[in-house]
């Protein structure tokens, strides 16, 4: 899940009734157990994410450009889901377009609970300039389009790297050493932050710590590739493990999420360093007087590997039609405006506070981050655009799979008891092995 969560002129962005009528066809026909309709204007749709919506000001010309009206609900990402899930099991009409995490577009797509939106919207065409487009494609078809732009990043205190005289770090090696110079040298008691707790944070940060030491989580086939010792994802583990026991991470982090480190360690001077740390962040979050103590104090590192520079694993939020839409040709007019470029650099500030996003942190499309970047807008800019358009890949390359929550529930849990010291390392390795293989062959 994103941290936090957030577009071609308008006289483009008209989709025609015959048009998208043919494509509804071709995906189907209708929605199942609600009754749908073809209008794309002169209707009102229902618009449910985990975000507040944009400005009113933003909405009211979509309305007058299109006819359509929006009504805009803002629920919980946890409630969301369930939401989502309940009622594409039970096929009952939900929203007209919500929320369709990378985490659960397996899920979705198995449950046949969404439209395919390359039969919607010209998918192609925006795949250049959205690289995050394939984190949303499962079963040869687009659940999502990514509203925004959200990928694990490595974050440092350059003020305390530069006071333990440390270079920033290429490599884990590297990286390691830096950490235990900080430490040694008493510029922070624990330099490292990671999210112990146990909750969805704990296992994305292994998932970007096994791409650092160059490898994945599950093939395409969705078996596990780091139940052996010395791969990439049990030396991971290890490393984890070993960082919070010898003393790189606070104690108190066993019980600490993501976001709570985030606030109040990072933001606060209490450690020097995020590894799966996520984009936007300074910005939003290390730069801004009011919540930090660090401001001007922290920069993106290129994530060290095993050689050099690693990938950084995508973790965006996307938005979709459910299949039960009542105006699901309305809902696509929508989201190809709300994903435009145009409007992710107005929602992102481009243009001025008059037309941000609340909460809205990176733009899903390379040119709207070069935007930013070009005119100062963005901290970090030019780093964050390389990484976008280079080395953001997704965590899952076949798409995350049907059963994503049950198996991140045993990555977090044995993790979070590893670290706690109630089982070893490869205990817990072996334990989500298992739970991998059981889940791809169907087990419960």
């Amino acid at each position: 899940m994103a941290l936090f969560h957030l577009r071609a002129r308008r006289t483009v962005l008209l989709v025609g009734v015959t048009g998208v009528g043919m494509l509804l066809a071709a995906c189907g026909g209708g929605s199942t157990g609600a009754s749908s309709s073809t209008a794309t204007s002169g209707v009102t749709i229902s618009v449910t994410l985990a975000t507040d919506p944009p400005p009113k000001a933003s909405l009211d010309a979509f309305t007058k450009a299109t006819g359509i009206k929006v009504t805009w609900t803002n629920v919980d990402w946890d409630s969301l889901q369930t939401k989502i899930t309940a009622a594409a099991t039970a096929k009952t009409y939900f929203a007209d377009a919500t929320d369709v995490d990378w985490s659960r577009v397996g899920q979705l797509a198995k449950l046949k609970a969404f439209y395919p939106m390359d039969q919607l919207l010209d998918t192609k065409a925006m795949a250049p300039d959205m690289p995050q487009l394939s984190s949303f494609t499962a079963d040869g078809q687009v659940v999502g389009i990514p509203y925004d732009a959200s990928f694990d990043v490595v974050t440092i205190n350059k003020t305390m790297f530069a006071k333990a005289g440390v270079a920033e770090p290429k490599t884990m090696a590297a990286y390691t050493d830096a950490l235990r110079t900080l430490k040694a040298k008493d510029v922070v008691k624990y330099p490292l932050d990671i999210p112990f707790a146990a909750a969805e944070g704990l296992s994305t940060y292994w998932y970007q710590v096994t791409a650092a030491f160059g490898g994945t989580i599950l093939d395409s086939a969705n078996k596990p590739q780091f139940a052996a010792p010395g791969s990439p994802g049990y030396k991971a583990a290890e490393w984890m493990v070993d960082a919070f026991k010898s003393g790189l991470v606070p104690p108190g982090n066993i019980n600490v999420t993501d976001t709570q480190g985030q606030q109040t360690l990072m933001a606060k001077g209490g450690v020097a360093s995020v590894f799966g740390d996520y984009s936007g962040m300074i910005g939003s979050l290390y730069d801004v007087p009011t919540s930090s103590t660090v401001v001007h104090q922290i920069g993106y590192l290129a994530t060290p590997g095993v050689d050099g520079p690693a990938p950084n694993n995508s973790n965006p939020d996307g938005i979709g039609v459910p299949r039960t839409a009542k105006y699901p040709q309305a809902a696509a007019t929508f989201i190809k405006w709300f994903t435009s470029a145009e409007n992710q650099a107005d929602f992102a500030g481009l243009h001025g506070p008059d037309k941000v996003m609340p909460n809205y942190s990176l733009p899903s499309h390379v040119s709207a981050v070069d935007q930013l970047a070009a005119q100062g807008q963005l901290i970090g800019g030019k780093q964050l655009s390389d990484m976008l358009r280079n080395s953001s890949r997704p965590i899952f390359a076949s798409g995350a799979p049907p059963w994503y929550p049950q198996f991140s529930r045993e990555v977090y849990t044995d993790l979070h008891a590893a670290a706690a010291g109630t089982q070893t390392v490869a205990d817990a390795v072996k334990a989500i092995a298992a739970t991998a293989d059981r889940l791809a062959a169907g087990g419960a």
